[in-house]
Order: C-alpha cells, then structure tokens, then sequence
C-alpha cells in the first residue's frame, strides 16, 4: 500500500461532487491521446474487480480511419462513439453493474452526454501537459492516434470543473500503479451508496 501522505494529496484532486452519492459505480477513465487511460483503465479494474471497456474499441470504421490519418474528428464524428458509451453505462446501471470505460471525454458537453448527468459516474482525469505527454505518444506502438494528433486534442480539452462535475483529478507524472492504488483507496473511503 502506497503511503497516502502530502505528496499523495499533491497526485489526486477530488471535486467537491465525488462523494456525496457515496461511491460511484462507474469510472470513466479520461484525458489525451497517450496520457495513459488504457493502462490506469486495466489497473483498476483488476483491483476492483470491475469489468473494463476500451472507449477506442467503440468508435465507428470511419472514425479509426479519419484519425490515423491526422484528421481530427468533428462533433458529428463523435455523436455515435459518445452515444454507444452512454448505452454502455446505462446498461451497467440498468444491470445494477459496475465498469470503467476509457473515453477522451475532452469537452463538457461530451461528458454530460456519456454520463447523463448521473452523480454514480466519476471522470478520472489524467491531467498533464503536452510536454508531459508528447514522449510517451512517441514511444506507443500500435495505436491509430498519431502524435501530430495531440496538438488538436489539447485545443479541444475542455478540463473538468472540479466544483460542478464528479471528478477525480490525477497527475499522469506519477507512476500508473501508484495512481491505481491511490485512485482506489479514496474510491473505498466513499461510503457506497
């Protein structure tokens, strides 16, 4: 177990939304292409035992298409990747189930649209910069995203309102397994609801 001291506190950021509901029951894993979502998503879920879903898996042909090619997806192009992630969250909750799913989730509107305005779905954020990010983009192998593609994903991020959405705030600078312990351990301190 990771010593949940000062620098731990400087890792995590809660918003003033997460935890009043108790515990949420589904974690949207969120940020940049290359910020880590994937590996954070799979960490978690093995500690929790919740089922996880990779957000890229969900994204029409076209999408994949336009996007190894360095063309930067428009709201439109989004519509039905957002909308088949919000189905899968709302089947978790018809299903009384838990899950993560990883998701971009990079504007305000995206997020309220996948959550559906539900205080049981929490954003965890993986919050860095570009130059946090760019050299990790560089060295991922197989992936569609390209790094020339982060430039447009930060233009796009809209950062969550840690007074207004339930967020998680982590910092992608730290170790992912550390961010697994530390993102779980707060999760398991909110009372379940």
């Amino acid at each position: 177990m990771y010593d949940m001291g000062q620098k731990a506190v400087s890792m995590v950021s809660l918003s003033r939304r997460l935890g009043p509901a108790g515990r949420p029951d589904v974690l949207v894993v969120m940020g940049v292409s290359g910020c880590g979502k994937s590996t954070l998503a799979q960490l978690m879920g093995e500690r929790m035992g919740w089922p996880v879903i990779e957000g890229d898996d969900l994204h029409t042909p076209n999408n994949i298409a336009r996007m190894s090619n360095g063309i930067p997806l428009t709201d439109e192009d989004r519509a039905p990747w957002l909308d088949r992630i919000a189905a899968q969250i709302a089947t978790w909750a018809e299903a009384g189930q838990c899950g993560i799913v990883t998701c971009s989730s990079l504007r305000r509107r995206y997020r309220e649209r996948i959550a559906g305005g539900s205080p049981n779905v929490c954003f965890v954020y993986l919050r860095g910069s570009r130059e946090d990010i760019a050299p990790r983009l560089r060295q991922r192998t197989g992936h569609f995203m390209p790094v020339a593609m982060l430039d447009s994903q930060f233009a796009t991020l809209e950062e969550p309102d840690m007074e207004e959405e339930v967020v998680m705030a982590l910092d992608v600078n730290a170790a992912q397994d550390v961010l697994a312990e530390l993102a779980c351990a707060h999760l398991d301190s909110l009372a379940t609801g």
